[in-house]
């Protein structure tokens, strides 16, 4: 997998699992840039984070389905609780990319795309956000988005920092 690993960037995070269907295992891979700690600006210049969906092949080998600069939140875009990208999880032709944020007040955001046999892509499927404050955490409020509220949106198309 190191061959899909752009120059000047690491992997953040690897997941495998299922995500066309089909008999072969699959990925999910989040790069980050080298030293983004100290190049990105939450306002300014976002140091984005390619999420790379690999299709798994016959010969055990991988290809590069799809990629997307904006899928995943930036190393300074949690305030106060830091680094906001929590993981991916892979499941039955979904996957989820999960972030956990705030200070006082915290915030998670968790950002499903499903599968579409049909056209082969995978589609926004839910959007997901909770907000709550430290000192009343039993008391969240929850924001749930889905493709009434959005339409059809490809993977590649999606861009989180775009506002709600």
């Amino acid at each position: 997998m190191k061959r899909f690993v752009l120059k000047d960037y690491e992997v953040l995070n690897i997941t495998n699992g299922d995500l066309n269907r089909d008999a072969y295992p699959d990925a999910v891979m989040v790069l980050y840039k080298k030293g983004e700690e100290k190049t990105s600006n939450v306002i300014d210049h976002p140091e984005k984070r390619p999420l790379l969906i690999l299709l798994g092949k016959a010969d055990k080998t991988y290809k590069l389905a799809y990629r997307n600069d904006n899928a995943v939140y930036c190393v300074d875009c949690g305030g106060q609780m830091g680094d906001p990208f929590m993981e991916i999880v892979i499941k039955n032709g979904y996957f989820s990319v999960e972030h956990y944020g705030g200070s006082a007040q915290r915030w998670t955001r968790i950002i499903t795309f499903k599968f579409n046999a049909a056209n082969k892509k995978w589609l926004l499927h839910k959007d997901g956000h909770e907000y709550f404050d430290a000192t009343a955490p039993d008391k969240p409020v929850s924001k749930v988005q889905t493709g009434k509220n959005f339409g059809n949106v490809p993977f590649e198309k999606f861009n989180i920092y775009r506002e709600q």
